[in-house]
């Protein structure tokens, strides 16, 4: 897909500038996310946070434990438009 992930890094506190498949470069923050609870409690740790991996095989940012986000959702944030997959 367009919007799968290809790289990110962390910028500050819970800020990541992420790259996507089709080019696309934007930073979002993921400081909402501990508040949502369930999970993303971990995301409280910035340690635990900034511990983050790409999934190449699926495009996606993940942490350990089974914790990710869609990278359709953090193409949204990250560009502010919509990804539409060719698939």
């Amino acid at each position: 897909m367009l919007f799968d992930v290809v790289s990110a890094r962390h910028i500050k506190d819970y800020e990541l500038e992420i790259g996507f498949e089709d080019g696309s470069i934007g930073v979002v923050d993921f400081s909402e996310y501990h508040s949502r609870g369930g999970v993303f409690e971990k995301f409280k740790d910035l340690a635990y946070f900034k511990s983050f991996t790409i999934d190449k095989e699926l495009g996606v940012i993940s942490w350990a434990g089974g914790v990710d986000i869609a990278p359709e959702s953090l193409y949204a944030k990250a560009t502010g438009k919509v990804g539409v997959s060719s698939e």
